[in-house]
């Protein structure tokens, strides 16, 4: 059996083709991903407008093609929050059912968590001890408070990249006024996990996907870090790496950003925020380990969908 999972995200949308083996395993056979910024303009005002929109049907067109070529037998589609959000996220999702007979399912914040957790958890060697979860996506950010066994907490804050660079338009490079302002404003939102981190103390920061695969990559090309390979689904950068990492982003213009080794071209706007999240985070927390997970929410719907298969045939 062949499973797609499309996940349509505020700025990318993703593809996983997988091979259902023994009802429990799979194989990953195609993966890919589109930028279409679906926030672009108005991610702010809760609407997409034409373009992005467009840039989406498109890309569900580009996969839609793909099941054919690969055999696809069964399509799970998930929107997250520039969907859920938008005044006219529903137009789109019709539109997308009425051209393609996809159905996407609008999963809330607290669902994205849950199933962001799911993707680590196959990802990363988590254990006993309490580790945080970040995903940092262009809508929205989730945080989990978890362990190899359960969540703990969990939430989903409507700060994602894309959301506070329309809000902030910082200079290029930013200002120092402009990161305590970003920082302030953070801080400010992010205070029930500040609050929920003194009831449960996590060891470490558990990046997923996205901008974190990034920060390795960039890590490997400017710094001779790992590299980022399909094998593995862990990695563990060496903190003074991110830090340096961090500081050269922050301190560059979008230019200069173009030239970094390993910053693929979604990201040369973006990334600035990004870091100054993860800084903030890994700061006001005081966590000095981290690691990154290459699965994400794609890989978490997979998993759950199996579960169930597994749960339902027995």
């Amino acid at each position: 059996m062949r499973i797609a999972v499309i996940d349509c995200g505020t700025n990318t949308f993703n593809l996983l083709i997988i091979e259902l083996i023994n009802g429990k395993k799979y194989e990953r056979i195609y993966s890919t991903r589109i930028a279409v910024k679906l926030g672009d303009g108005a991610i702010n005002k809760g609407y997409i407008m034409p373009a992005p929109f467009f840039r989406g049907i498109d890309a569900i067109g580009t996969f839609r093609e793909k099941f054919g070529d690969y055999k696809v037998d069964k399509a799970l589609a998930f929107a997250t929050s520039a969907i859920r959000d938008a005044s006219n996220g529903i137009e789109f999702i019709k539109e997308v059912y009425d051209k393609f007979d996809i159905e996407i399912t609008v999963i809330d914040g607290n669902r994205e968590a849950e199933l962001i957790y799911f993707g680590i958890r196959q990802a990363v060697a988590l254990n006993h001890q309490v580790s945080l979860i970040m995903d940092i996506g262009g809508g929205s950010n989730e945080f989990i408070l978890a362990n190899k066994h359960e969540i703990f907490w969990k939430q989903s804050f409507n700060i994602g990249a894309a959301r506070l660079l329309e809000k902030f338009k910082h200079s290029n490079p930013i200002t120092e006024s402009e990161e305590n302002e970003i920082n302030s404003y953070l801080e400010e939102q992010l205070q029930p996990l500040i609050e929920a981190c003194k009831k449960i103390p996590p060891v470490e920061l558990v990046g997923s996907s996205g901008a974190f695969e990034s920060l390795v990559e960039m890590i490997h090309g400017e710094l001779g870090g790992e590299e980022l390979t399909n094998v593995k689904t862990e990695y563990e950068p060496r903190l003074s790496d991110h830090i340096k990492i961090s500081e050269r982003v922050r301190a560059s213009t979008i230019e200069e950003r173009r030239k970094i080794k390993g910053l693929i071209p979604i990201r040369f706007d973006m990334i600035v925020i990004s870091c100054l999240m993860v800084d903030l985070v890994l700061n006001t927390l005081k966590l000095n380990k981290i690691r990154v997970s290459t699965y994400s929410l794609k890989e978490g719907a997979l998993a759950d969908y199996i579960h169930n298969l597994e749960s339902n045939t027995h």
